[in-house]
């Protein structure tokens, strides 16, 4: 990279949403960029975020935002408010691709093209002179120590050949969906310069249960019931404490588990490495109705059909898969609905509002839409995003140990670490 006089060089590795956005940054504040990336085009994983849509961002207040992120919130403070999400929508407009904001609070390109993000980046870029070089896998970060302080100097790619920087920023991505690129390459990095690394483990990711009634169940969708994650029972104190999570919407049962909306969120707070016992949930299926209204419906259908099997009277609440194995959980299937008396009508609405599932583990990082663990955030300042054991490198994304919700919250952490990153990266003085 051909150096120029007195203006700053900085290498950001990996085209992804941090890196592309560090890269916008540090172009703004004068900075000559090049941008190392491994594949053959930037923004792979922006192309599949959101169904190929894109949810680039959610649009609901920072009070609210705050309750999304699971690892890290207090690191994100300067990052996010410095650039936000009504920033970057604005950002992300001014060049082009106009959004909207849909249920949730969840912005999209207008378009619908995840596509149309990513070219309003690269746009962005090729106004400011920014080169990207494809086909291009960095092996590690080249640093030299004066004064007993180490400092990067530059960065050597895997075919040998070295490349001298002012700056170094790391944004290699986590584990998920190694098929854009995301196979942990910035750990390895981070690593060798004696920086700390959190393990990785597959987040937003769906579940693996013991029960083979789920696998039954495979393919079907359930809307507007509730879910909640029950903490671990390391002892008797533990029991009356608040669930890990609890949440209200929509999931789906698969042939290895669960998994849908309720279920990625759910899986933020499972940890099967500390917890190899696994976890127990609760799925309430009619969450809308109370014990007593429940309990009204059920008559009212057994009234309705008193000769009929249990197991078909229960198919006007839910759908024919699902009542059937409601009716054998409760053992009540081969009866007559009216040979039904009130204490067996009762454990039939406990067992619909408490439908007991045991998560035994997560699917792998092919299907995790990010990554829990990565470069522990206290080996960096939150003020700027760089390294405070090696000068001059910075860190942004999802290498690093934070992640959120589903919803655009992750992509916002993307966006906004590296628009800090490289704002203070091109603005750090040359020594």
């Amino acid at each position: 990279m051909q150096r120029e006089k007195g203006r700053r060089h900085i290498i950001v590795i990996g085209a992804g949403a941090a890196g592309l956005m560090a890269a916008c940054a540090a172009a703004d504040q004068g900075a000559a960029v090049t941008i190392l990336e491994k594949t053959e085009k930037a923004g792979k994983k922006i192309y599949i975020t959101g169904k190929g849509r894109c949810n680039l961002t959610n649009a609901c207040d920072m009070q609210e935002f705050w309750t999304h992120i699971v690892s890290n919130p207090k690191f994100l403070y300067s990052a996010v408010y410095g650039f936000d999400s009504q920033q970057m929508m604005g950002f992300i407009e001014d060049n082009g691709c106009p959004v909207k904001t849909e249920r949730g609070d969840r912005v999209f390109p207008v378009s619908d093209h995840a596509s149309d993000v990513t070219k309003a980046l690269l746009g962005h870029l090729r106004g400011r002179n920014v080169q990207i070089r494809y086909h291009c896998p960095v092996k590690r970060i080249l640093t030299s120590e004066k004064d007993g302080v180490s400092r990067v100097v530059g960065i050597e790619t895997r075919s040998g050949e070295q490349i001298d920087a002012d700056a170094v920023i790391l944004a290699t991505g986590g584990r998920s969906y190694p098929s854009t690129g995301s196979e942990g390459d910035g750990y390895k990095m981070a690593a060798e310069l004696g920086i700390s690394v959190k393990t990785p483990v597959p987040s937003l990711v769906p579940v693996t249960t013991r029960e083979e009634w789920c696998a039954r169940l495979q393919g079907l969708a359930l809307k507007n019931v509730e879910l909640t994650l029950l903490r671990p029972q390391e002892s008797e104190k533990r029991k009356n404490k608040k669930p890990l999570y609890k949440g209200f919407g929509e999931m789906l049962f698969t042939h290895f588990g669960i998994s849908g909306p309720l279920v990625l969120t759910a899986s933020c707070y499972m940890d099967f490495k500390s917890h190899p016992e696994g976890y127990s949930l609760q799925l309430n299926l009619k969450p809308a109705l109370t014990k007593e209204q429940l309990s009204a419906r059920i008559k009212r259908e057994i009234e309705a059909a008193p000769g009929k099997k249990m197991a078909t009277v229960i198919r006007t609440l839910f759908p024919q898969r699902l009542a059937e194995e409601i009716a054998a959980m409760s053992g009540i299937g081969e009866r007559t609905a009216s040979s039904m008396n009130e204490k067996e009508i009762g454990r039939l609405e406990e067992l619909i509002h408490s439908v007991p599932i045991q998560a035994t583990g997560t699917r792998g990082f092919a299907e995790a839409i990010v990554t829990r663990g990565g470069l522990d955030v206290k080996a960096f300042n939150p003020s700027t995003m760089e390294c405070r054991s090696v000068k001059g490198l910075y860190a942004a994304g999802e290498v690093l140990d934070v992640d959120a919700h589903t919803g655009g919250f992750n992509l916002q952490i993307a966006w906004s670490t590296g628009h800090l990153a490289g704002e203070c990266a091109a603005e750090a003085d040359i020594k």
